[in-house]
This record gives C-alpha cells, sequence and structure tokens, in this order.
C-alpha cells in the first residue's frame, strides 16, 4: 500500500510539473497593435492647438499628441500659487529657469530631451555642428512609452512630468532648514480644466502637496498645517519664434542684460565666448519713416488685483517707457492696460506686472521667458511685492511725525509711497525689457530708473522736513542710452556696429557711466560712486545731509509720530527706519577710503585707466564716518525712551526690531551698538583694509591703514563725553571696535601686512588703557577687561569669546537680493 501511494504522489508532482513548464511556455501570439488615438481618446476632453491635448477626467490623466519628433520648442514652468513668505522666496508666478527641449522616440519609448545651448557651432557645415553637439551632455527631463498611435503621430501620458517637484520645493525647504518634505502623490494630481492649448503655446497646471515633518518658523507662519504645503504649478510648452528676430551682441558699457555661449565654430584667433542682449522683438512698419508704428507693439498689462490708488500709480510708472520709444522713432510701440478678465497671467502671450502678497516685505523681481538660441525677450513677468508701499509710508511718517492733533491729512505720506511705487514699476519693467541695474546713475542727478533710489529728502529754508523731491519722475538720461542701445533699429549690420559705438561714445562724452551689481554690492567694493540706496554726486555731503535729516526726524519723534488710538509699541518699529536712516548713505562714503574710481572699457578709448581717490576726500570721509560710531549722534533721547513701551498682549517684537538683552523693555544700548557695527565692520573690511596698504605704498599721501585704525580708536575708545548716559553708550561701541579689530586680525583674508599693523594698533590700545586713571570703577573694569582680551588674542590668535553681536534690522528694501531688487 505504502509502495502504491508513493507511485501515485510521484505521478502528480510530474502531473503538476509539466503543466507549470506548459503554462511558462511563450505563446506564439502576435502582440495586441496599440489602439489608434480616435480610439483611446473617445470620451476624452480635447483642446486643439501647439500640441492637441487630452484631458480624462475619469482617471485624472492629461495626455499630449505628438505629431513631430526632433523638433524644439521652449519648456517654461511657474509657481501658479505661492506660498507667501519672503524668505522662502516661492512666490505667486515665480518663473524657473527655461529650457530648449524636443521629443524623441525610440520605439514604444518617448523622451523629452534639453538641448545644451551653452555650447554651439555657429556654421553652414552640418557635421561641423553635430560635432560639438555630441561632444557635450545634454539632460532627458522626461520619458514615457507610447499609450496609442495613429500614423506617425503618438499620444504619450504626461501626467507623470506635471504632477512632479518642477519647482525644487523639497530642496528650497531642506535648504532654508524649514523641515524635511516629500512630494505626496495621493494629494497631488493634474489640474485638467486649467490645461489648455493654443495656436503657439499649451498650458498645463497640477496641484502638488508636499507633506513634511519638523516644519519650521518660516514656513509655520504661512501654511494652515504646515506638515501639508499644497501649491499650483505651470508648465508651458512654447513654439520657438520664427527667423526674423536679429540678435545684437551685447556691449559691457550698454547697461543690457546678456546671455552668453562659447562658439566653437568661432575662427582662430577669435574670442569663442559669445555674448547677446536680451531684448523684445521691435521692428517699424514703415522703416524708411523717421517716425512710425511697430509692426507688433510691446504691450504690458496689469494684474486686476492691484488696488486703488496702487493700480494707478503702477500704470503711471510703467508708461514712462513709452517716452524712451518715442526717442528712437517708434510710435505706439510701448502700451501698458489692464489684464482682462479671461487672459491667464502666466500665458506666454501676455507680459505681466503681477501685484503679489507675502507675509513679510520683500524684494520685487523683474523676470522675462527668453529664447536661449538667440536673446529674443518673449515674455516679460513682474512682480511687485505688496507690502513695500506700506514700509514707504512707515518711513514717510517716521520723518515728518505730523500727527500733532491727530487729524491731519496723510496725503504727503501716501503721495510719497505711491512716487516710489511709479519708480519700482518702471525699474523691474526696465528688467523685462533687457535692462540691468546702474548703481552709478544715483552720482548722476538720479539718472536712471533702474538704480535703487534711497528717498531724497530734505530740510526745507525753515528747517523743516521736506518730501516732495523724494523720488524722481520719468525715464533718467542713462536709460535712454540703454534703451537706444537695445532697440534703435538699423539697416544693416555695418551701420549697426557703428551706431551702436556712436550712442556709447556719446554717453560717455556726456558722463555717464555704466556700473552693475557685483561692483556696487561688495561690502569691500572701491567705486566712490557706485552704491546701493544713495543720493549725490558725493558722497561726503550725501552723508552730511542725511544725518542733518536723520537729527530732525529724531529730535520731533514720539506721540506726534503715531495716531491717536494706536498703542505706543508702534513707536519702537516706527524708531527703527529713523534711527538708521543713514545707513545705506555709511556705505557710499566708506567705499572713497581706499577708493578706486574706474568704468568698463575697451583698448583705444580715451580716459579708460582708473585713478585712486584723492586722499583729502577719503580724509573728509573718515571723518564723517566717525561722527556716526560717537556717543552724541547714536544716543536716543530720554524724551523717546521714555515712549518706547513694551509690547502689549497680542504684539511681539520681530525682525522689524531692534534685538536687545533687558527682556521685554527697549534697549538702547544695542540699538547703538548695532548701527556703529554696521559702520565699523565696513570700514575694516579686509579688502578695503589691504589696498589702504598697496594704496599708501604707491602714493605716500593717501591714508595709511595706521591712520585709519587710530582715528578709529581715537574716535571711540578715547573719547570722553559730559554724562553718564553716552558714557555708557559710548562703552558699547567701543566693544564693538575692539570685536571687529581683533575680528580684521584673525582674518584669513587679510594681508600679513595688515595683521601686523592691526595687531600693533591693539597693543598700542592696551599700552593706553594700562596707563589710563579711571577713578570711575566701571570704567576701570571695562579697561581691564579689554587689556585682558587683548593680551588673551595676542597669545593664542583666537578672538576671545563675547557676548552675542548684534546687528541691525533689515533694512532692504526700503531682507536677500537677486534679480533685483
Amino acid at each position: 500500500m505504502k509502495q502504491v501511494s508513493y507511485r501515485l504522489l510521484w505521478g502528480s508532482i510530474v502531473l503538476l510539473w509539466s503543466c507549470m513548464l506548459l503554462a511558462a511556455a511563450p505563446k506564439n501570439t502576435a502582440p495586441t497593435p496599440p489602439k489608434s488615438i480616435e480610439q483611446f481618446t473617445k470620451g476624452m476632453q480635447k483642446h486643439s492647438g501647439f500640441f492637441d491635448i487630452y484631458w480624462d477626467s475619469k482617471k485624472g490623466k492629461v495626455f499630449v499628441e505628438i505629431k513631430a519628433f526632433d523638433e524644439e520648442f521652449l519648456y517654461a514652468h511657474f509657481l501658479k500659487t505661492g506660498v507667501g513668505s519672503n524668505d522662502l522666496g516661492l512666490d505667486r508666478g515665480q518663473l524657473a529657469p527655461t529650457k530648449i527641449v524636443r521629443f524623441m522616440r525610440f520605439g514604444p519609448k518617448v523622451l523629452l530631451m534639453q538641448s545644451n545651448q551653452d555650447y554651439r557651432a555657429e556654421t553652414d557645415n552640418p557635421a561641423e555642428a553635430l560635432a560639438v553637439e555630441n561632444a557635450f551632455a545634454q539632460s532627458t527631463l522626461w520619458g514615457g512609452t507610447v499609450q496609442a498611435l495613429t500614423g506617425d503621430t503618438v499620444l504619450v501620458d504626461m501626467t507623470d512630468f506635471l504632477t512632479r517637484d518642477s519647482h525644487g520645493i523639497v530642496k528650497r525647504l531642506k535648504s532654508a532648514k524649514q523641515g524635511t518634505y516629500k512630494l505626496d502623490a495621493k494629494r497631488s494630481a493634474v489640474h485638467g480644466d486649467a490645461s489648455k492649448s493654443f495656436d503657439d503655446n499649451t498650458e498645463f497646471e497640477a496641484v502638488l502637496t508636499f507633506q513634511g515633518s519638523e516644519p519650521g518658523n518660516h514656513i509655520s507662519s504661512v501654511t494652515p498645517t504646515p506638515e501639508l504645503l499644497t501649491v499650483r504649478t505651470r508648465h508651458s510648452f512654447i513654439r520657438l519664434p520664427d527667423a526674423g528676430y536679429q540678435s545684437r551682441d551685447f556691449d559691457p558699457r550698454s547697461g543690457g542684460i546678456y546671455l552668453s555661449y562659447l562658439d566653437y565654430a568661432t575662427p582662430l584667433g577669435e574670442s569663442m565666448q559669445k555674448q547677446l542682449v536680451i531684448r523684445h522683438r521691435l521692428q517699424k512698419k514703415h522703416p524708411e519713416r523717421a517716425i512710425s508704428d511697430p509692426i507688433e507693439p510691446i504691450v504690458y498689462y496689469l494684474d486686476p488685483g492691484t488696488p486703488e490708488p496702487v493700480r494707478s500709480a503702477l500704470l503711471d510708472g510703467a508708461r514712462w517707457w513709452a517716452e524712451g520709444f518715442e526717442r528712437l522713432g517708434f510710435s505706439n510701440a510701448f502700451q501698458v492696460k489692464m489684464l482682462p478678465e479671461d487672459a491667464d497671467p502666466l500665458d506666454i502671450r501676455y507680459n505681466v506686472i503681477q501685484w503679489v502678497h507675502r507675509s513679510t516685505r520683500g524684494w520685487s523681481y523683474g523676470y522675462s521667458i527668453v529664447d536661449p538660441r538667440t536673446g529674443e525677450i518673449l515674455k516679460g513677468h513682474v512682480t511687485l511685492g505688496s507690502l513695500r508701499v506700506r514700509q514707504d509710508m512707515l518711513i514717510a511718517q517716521g520723518l515728518l511725525s505730523p500727527f500733532k492733533t491727530g487729524d491731519e491729512s496723510t496725503d504727503v505720506i501716501e503721495q510719497m509711497a505711491l512716487a516710489r511705487l511709479r519708480q519700482l514699476s518702471a525699474h523691474e519693467i526696465g528688467h523685462t525689457l533687457g535692462l540691468i541695474h546702474n548703481f552709478y546713475a544715483s552720482s548722476k542727478d538720479r539718472a536712471s530708473v533702474m538704480d535703487y533710489p534711497h528717498p531724497l529728502v530734505k530740510l526745507n529754508a525753515a528747517g523743516e522736513v521736506d518730501l516732495s523731491d523724494a523720488y524722481a519722475v520719468g525715464l533718467g538720461d542713462w536709460d535712454k542710452v540703454s534703451l537706444a542701445y537695445l532697440y534703435t533699429e538699423y539697416a544693416n549690420s555695418s551701420q549697426e556696429k557703428a551706431g551702436l559705438d556712436a550712442i556709447l561714445d556719446k554717453a560717455a562724452a556726456d558722463g555717464h557711466v555704466f556700473i552693475a551689481d557685483r561692483d556696487a554690492r561688495m561690502q569691500g567694493g572701491s567705486h566712490p560712486n557706485a552704491h546701493l540706496w544713495d543720493n549725490g554726486a558725493d558722497a561726503v555731503s550725501g552723508l552730511e545731509q542725511v544725518l542733518a535729516v536723520r537729527q530732525k526726524a529724531l529730535s520731533q519723534f514720539g506721540l506726534h509720530s503715531i495716531k491717536p488710538g494706536q498703542p505706543l509699541f508702534k513707536l519702537e518699529q516706527l524708531l527703527v527706519p529713523i534711527y538708521l536712516f543713514h545707513r545705506y548713505q555709511v556705505e557710499a562714503a566708506v567705499k572713497l577710503i581706499a577708493g578706486v574710481d574706474y568704468r568698463y572699457a575697451s583698448r583705444g578709448e580715451a580716459q579708460a585707466e582708473n585713478s585712486l581717490v584723492n586722499a583729502d576726500r577719503q580724509r573728509a570721509a573718515l571723518k564723517i564716518l566717525m561722527r556716526t560710531i560717537q556717543a552724541d549722534e547714536l544716543a536716543i533721547d530720554e524724551s523717546i525712551l521714555k515712549l518706547l513701551l513694551p509690547p502689549p498682549e497680542g504684539s511681539f517684537r520681530h525682525r522689524e526690531h531692534f534685538k536687545n538683552r533687558t527682556g521685554l523693555n527697549f534697549d538702547a544700548l544695542s540699538a547703538a551698538e548695532a548701527a556703529a557695527r554696521h559702520t565699523t565692520s565696513l570700514l575694516l573690511n579686509p579688502q578695503r583694509v589691504s589696498r589702504l596698504i598697496e594704496h599708501q605704498a604707491r602714493q605716500s599721501d593717501m591714508p595709511s591703514l595706521q591712520e585709519v585704525i587710530s582715528t578709529l580708536i581715537d574716535s571711540t575708545w578715547k573719547a570722553k563725553w559730559p554724562n553718564p548716559y553716552q558714557t555708557e553708550i559710548q562703552r558699547g561701541i567701543n566693544w564693538v571696535v575692539l570685536q571687529e579689530l581683533m575680528q580684521l586680525a584673525a582674518s584669513d583674508s587679510v594681508s600679513p601686512q595688515a595683521r601686523a599693523i592691526t595687531f600693533q594698533q591693539l597693543q598700542k590700545l592696551a599700552t593706553y588703557l594700562k596707563k589710563s586713571k579711571n577713578k570711575d570703577a566701571v570704567a576701570d573694569a571695562v579697561a581691564q577687561q579689554a587689556i585682558r582680551d587683548i593680551k588673551q588674542f595676542m597669545e593664542d590668535r583666537k578672538v576671545p569669546k563675547q557676548p552675542k553681536p548684534f546687528t541691525m534690522p533689515p533694512g532692504s528694501p526700503i531682507g536677500s537680493h537677486s534679480y533685483d531688487e
């Protein structure tokens, strides 16, 4: 029985195994051919246009019909909705870098590939161009499989491409230390009803949700449930423009924004680097006429969500550019309108000015969608931060303290803020027309809206604060130069070269100089006329004027600075921009010290050499800078201090307030320290200090580093004041100076000579303090501690641990930066 059972069991196993092998054997049947596009998309919503797209509302998928492969088009993507935090920079309407892409098919696979525009061969030889193309990597942005097929036209599912983290939000939040997030596919979807197609562009929209843990303060302050962040993104497939656009070479003197690439077909002996200005296509209907309408005007549209009176101010400022184009012989070439109700601000067909809200004030921007091949601007997109105008009104309010009875008109305050908005509108549009900042312009009678303007506030004949000329009106002379370089039409290339050179030569003869961001933004910068937020041809007299206005504003600051019924705590925030009203003019004045005057130039130009700033001018700058670190300038009057009450319930100090060491109470000493640190750190910048040594060696009358440091010490540690309050303010300033001197000596960036001189000056300070006879116990304690710190620093070359230094509250824009402001 057992033997029979074993045989039966073995037979069953063999039979089962045979069945399994038979089932696993390949079937000799032909693969099912893909459905036609018509069959596959039956019942779906179709949008016809540049790309025909289909929305499957049942499955939540978007399908794209591809009729031709290996044909380039432009891909752009935006944030449709923002996060609302200036610190994170994820704003509504934010544009990511645009890309030249094309679909490629490999059997059943379809890839979306990005061309490499940085390396090219501009040649009639196809093999030469292909050799360069094959030499450098490309990028594949997406891959999918053919879903349906009709002839040579295929259908692909691009849902996963549209619902990915295209804007790099996860990376941005991580780098900002706002938590660890990941895209949640279950809570993300294509917004099919918002996806559309037009003749020259196809638009897709998606809703993305990011789930995270340990959210930071910034993301928590703007998101209802900080662990779940939802935004919408926009993707645009854009037809590349035709060949009718004529590229224009960039000249570093022009003030234009450029794109750059290497051309490997360049003849030997010539530079391979090519630079083209970016600009809109603008051509006359009748080029033979001196004045003609354009074939197609440049039209900008304002966000209808902009309220009055802001709306009118932005429209007024934007229209300033019309004058510039009229001077070039274009009538009706630049227009500004309200965006139609049915228009989408992110649609490639509209140049748009968006009014964008954030939880905190921040920068405004001028972006452009540009054809990377030629530099042609296809869409200008301006982002204007809505809280900027409110800060400008606070500044005007603090300067005037106008509420003597409480029912005074605030029209003067509002008009100053609206004047700033007009300038800001023109400024950001200027970027989208192809213009870069010119930070020299403020020294030449406010010659450009592309500078950063500090309000030009004066004291009138009666000694009262006057805001009537706070901001300039209209384009400046430099704007007209730069616009002429970009948009003047010429009959041929030889006329163009001669004409453009003539524009820049005349500008130079008229005294115009172009100095851009890098030169002006460096804390160790040397150009005596390239600054942000300054006024006037002479930084010293500019600082004198600003200090006089500051003094007047502080003298009347108090109960009249706020409206009746407002909490007194409001005064503290209002005080900050007035107390620090001189901060930017300090940056301008300090650049005179070890300053170098220069401009961008080429061989053959006259007066192209740089020159050192005159020694007397440097010493005048040093003298007035010392005023900004002395107790009588930085001590807040007792009448103001009595009114600076702690925040009431429901109110809090934030970064717009001075930091303090005194709990809920205002800290007058820390405010003075923060202001003094600003001046001192700029003055003792390692680059500036190293230039001082070089310049004095080249020209013996120039200020030496020894002179600068000894002047600094004489003005602080050796200064005497008549009352205990000023004396204590000065002691805090003195500690700032000592800390900055030790930081300088310990810096890896400073020259060996500068380090040696700074050590010597510190030793001299210690010797002076040892010899000083201090009857005051606090003065003696401070002196002894300073001596110990200097001794310790001399021994181990490490800055002794100090109380945490306080910095000023953010000022720009009146902080981070970009294009732009």
